[in-house]
């Protein structure tokens, strides 16, 4: 890729031999910039990138929101995973100027996408790198939050590798809030300041998701997925959330543990600390943990600060299937929101309500499935029931409702009520082996609905 440097006071354009890899240092430096000045590049028409999670750039953010009102701008994309923090773009009053194009939809974007004044784009985690190096989007400016530079002037992508990586590399015009708070990490995330168009000071505090109470389901199901289906010297991926916190502490007993994830939280410390993750027998990075991005408190920043325990990759990388089935004992764990009686999942919606997104979820649950070892578990879980009380195991799918696995994919899924192994078994052994760990309050309803679709009655018989 050529890249343009700024105009010669001559007038006349110098051109410079442009590596787009951002470990490679060049021959320029950024301007240091307030952030109004620096996003005042941004145009009608732009594709804008954001980092993401708790990488977010909230000020540059805030700064390209007041630009675009200020400016009369019309028509900018604005493309990213979910993001932390306000996401004043996509309120009501922004619409004509900013559209919201979300490759994982966050809270902060939810209401915008159901409206009708944002996009959802359904892709794999692993392939959102693709879209920028296949030039299916070009990004004009990217906005990234980074550490300051060291002694070299090389600075990190810290907290959030994954697909920002492939963004800078990418990018017309880049533009990093320097935010000391950022943890330096090890990996792909390294960027030198020569890559920065603009630089900005940016001291803020990190987004910061605390932990909820878990419930006794939760727990429940954390205790049978680490009691039940995670050995020793398993590797371990998992999500966000109550369901992957409670599979953590329940886990303390383990040995030789170890971590490949295209996100961890900060129940992974407690178990660092506690001694169970030692990363010893993993194929790639062994004797360290393998991330994208991540998503916790304070004490998970502070732990993967300049920490070579700690590896953030690429997420083509770490959610490459090939990749994660070299891993022994690959332990895929991941949430979802409905299944229905064939084994169908539902990930990303809730009948026609757009609510999260596909993830790595069949990035991981593949490569379990198909473990170099064959030692790998893809684990699916979910409470039985809903808030109010309604089965998440069903006889048909919500209207709208998004498949996210497919039935082909689907090993196991636990529930508070037990675990149903689903490989190989077909629609009457399916419905037979889900019914048994749906809520005994539904169990008779689903049988009956069971013999209505299938025409048999649900049997644990081949």
């Amino acid at each position: 890729m050529a890249r343009w440097l700024p105009r010669l006071k001559s007038g006349v354009r110098n051109y410079y031999s442009y590596s787009s890899e951002p470990f490679h240092p060049l021959k320029r430096a950024p301007a240091w910039k307030s952030a109004d000045e620096a996003v005042s590049v941004i145009k009608s028409g732009d594709v804008v990138f954001i980092h993401g999670a708790a990488a977010t750039p909230l000020k540059l953010v805030e700064a390209m929101t007041e630009h675009g009102k200020r400016a009369a701008l019309k028509d900018v994309s604005v493309c990213h995973i979910h993001t932390e923090g306000p996401a004043h773009y996509t309120d009501p009053s922004c619409e004509g100027i900013f559209r919201s194009n979300s490759f994982f939809i966050g809270s902060n974007c939810r209401r915008a996408i159901n409206d009708g004044r944002a996009d959802y784009v359904p892709i794999f985690l692993s392939e959102i790198p693709l879209l920028f190096h296949k030039n299916i989007i070009n990004i004009d400016v990217a906005l990234v939050q980074v550490s300051p530079p060291d002694k070299h002037g090389f600075c990190s992508l810290g907290t959030s590798v994954d697909c920002a990586r492939a963004a800078v590399q990418n990018a017309k015009y880049i533009i990093g809030q320097v935010n000391p708070c950022m943890p330096r990490t090890f990996g792909d995330g390294v960027i030198h300041k020569s890559h920065f168009d603009a630089m900005v000071d940016g001291l803020d505090n990190l987004p910061e998701h605390c932990p909820k109470e878990r419930s006794d389901v939760e727990n429940e199901i954390g205790r049978l997925i680490a009691e039940e289906l995670v050995d020793n010297g398993a590797t371990l991926q998992m999500g966000i959330g109550n369901i992957p916190d409670a599979v953590l502490a329940s886990l303390k007993g383990h040995k030789d543990l170890g971590v490949h994830s295209e996100m961890f939280s900060d129940g992974v410390v407690d178990l660092v600390e506690a001694g169970c993750v030692t990363n010893t027998h993993k194929f790639y990075h062994p004797g360290k943990i393998t991330g994208s991005f991540l998503v916790g408190t304070r004490r998970l920043f502070d732990f993967v600060d300049n920490n070579p325990f700690v590896v953030m990759c690429d997420v083509s990388f770490v959610n490459n299937i090939p990749v994660i089935a070299k891993n022994p004992r690959m332990t895929a764990i991941n949430s979802c929101i409905e299944v229905d009686l064939t084994g169908q999942v539902v990930s990303d919606s809730i009948g026609t309500r757009m609510y999260s997104g596909v993830g790595g979820q069949v990035d991981f649950i593949r490569g379990a499935a198909v473990g170099r070892d064959g030692l790998g578990k893809p684990i699916l879980a979910m409470p039985s029931t809903t808030s109010r009380g309604e089965s998440k195991i069903v006889p048909f799918l919500k209207q709208g409702g998004g498949v996210v696995t497919t039935r082909a994919h689907v090993h196991y899924l636990v529930t508070e009520w037990g675990i149903a192994y689903l490989f190989g078994k077909n629609l009457r052994q399916r419905a037979y082996h889900l019914i048994k760990i749906a809520h005994p309050d539904h169990r008779e309803a689903l049988e009956k609905a069971s013999f209505e679709r299938l025409k048999c009655m649900p049997s644990p018989d081949p």
